[in-house]
């Protein structure tokens, strides 16, 4: 439910927020601009790869859990679907996203590895 709650607000952020980005350096410039304005996050593109259709990208000051308690394990699924959206929606192409990195887990920053999924 939270993966696709977080799909659902990305593709309507792509949709209402950002303005047609040129480019993979305007979309980044623009989220981040908007996520950090909607008090969101952080977002940093730690790598890109579009020909292979892979980024990782932190997300600081996640409104999702910086500041909890640690657990064993990841808790930014929203996030997950956020992002997937927000991919999908700038390429035309479907994204699997996977937290590999939490705040809840000990870290201090969240981090996603992003790759186009195949079928």
């Amino acid at each position: 439910m939270f993966y696709e709650s977080g799909y659902l607000a990305g593709q309507h952020l792509y949709d209402h927020q950002l303005k047609a980005p040129k480019d993979l350096g305007d979309f980044v410039v623009q989220l981040q601009a908007v996520l950090k304005d909607l008090n969101v996050g952080v977002l940093r593109v730690e790598e890109s790869d579009p020909e292979r259709g892979r980024f990782v990208l932190t997300v600081s000051e996640d409104l999702d859990c910086s500041g909890l308690p640690e657990l064993d394990y990841e808790v930014c699924t929203y996030d997950e679907g956020l992002i997937a959206a927000l991919l999908e929606r700038f390429t035309g192409k479907s994204f699997r996203v996977k937290e590999i990195d939490c705040w809840c887990t000990g870290d201090r920053t969240c981090r996603f590895l992003a790759e186009i999924a195949t079928p």
